[in-house]
């Protein structure tokens, strides 16, 4: 197996620096949406987008089903492609803290980051949103930066009722965060990409690691799924 990619950016475990990351314990994950609501809130993302999003999908066997959770975000990757493939320099990883976050009055709203990131994390604002000067450039998750910078939680990880968000420096050995890591089994989405994801998960599905994972294709792919999907109905 050839070794990943290491970028000039990586915070991973160099001195003095932070490196952010959260885990979410899907074994405590409810689906109250609660973490949706207070992004949409704290951020005033438009209808039909998201920088956080819980899709779930219905497993067992009736009448003994449950549903299973997986909270999606931007996953603020070591090595993020998103970074490199921005024509303008618009998408920028900050070096202390680890944040790739964005300059929005460089953006150009060319698509090149949502098409090179493989966790369908960014969305582009309308331009035609009249409450804001911020139109017609992409837009993600940053980890609520400005809050962290002021010591604070995300916030979804503030409103989360479960617990399921655990937010800290990874770098830092008596982080909550780090503990999790290096006690528990853990896994990353789509590790194959070679990104480096900073956003972990416990007890997630190993045998079906994303479901929904169909999010990721082309509308000419879901069309064609579908019409498959109608066929096989009829």
């Amino acid at each position: 197996m050839s070794e990943l990619r290491l970028s000039s950016i990586e915070t991973r475990g160099v001195p003095g620096k932070k490196r952010y990351a959260m885990v979410i314990d899907l074994r405590r994950c409810i689906g109250c949406d609660g973490c949706m609501t207070a992004c949409k809130a704290e951020y005033d993302v438009p209808l039909g987008v998201w920088r956080t999003w819980v899709p779930y999908r219905v497993v067992g066997t009736y009448p003994n089903v449950r549903k299973q959770f997986l909270p999606r975000l931007c996953n603020h990757c070591d090595d993020p492609p998103c970074v490199r493939s921005c024509p303008v320099g618009a998408t920028y990883k900050v070096e202390d803290g680890g944040f790739v976050l964005q300059h929005y009055d460089r953006c150009i709203g060319c698509k090149a980051c949502m098409a090179s990131c493989p966790y369908n994390a960014r969305f582009l604002l309308p331009k035609d949103r009249s409450y804001t000067e911020i139109t017609g450039v992409v837009d993600k998750c940053t980890f609520c930066h400005h809050r962290v910078i002021q010591g604070m939680s995300p916030a979804c990880v503030q409103t989360c009722i479960g617990r399921a968000r655990i937010f800290g420096d990874l770098n830092d050995p008596n982080s909550e965060v780090a503990r999790l890591v290096a006690t528990l089994p853990t896994q990353v989405l789509r590790p194959e990409e070679g990104t480096k994801p900073n956003v972990f998960y416990i007890g997630a599905d190993r045998n079906l690691t994303e479901h929904g994972r169909a999010v990721y294709n082309p509308p000419e792919v879901l069309e064609r799924d579908r019409q498959a999907f109608d066929n096989h109905k009829a």
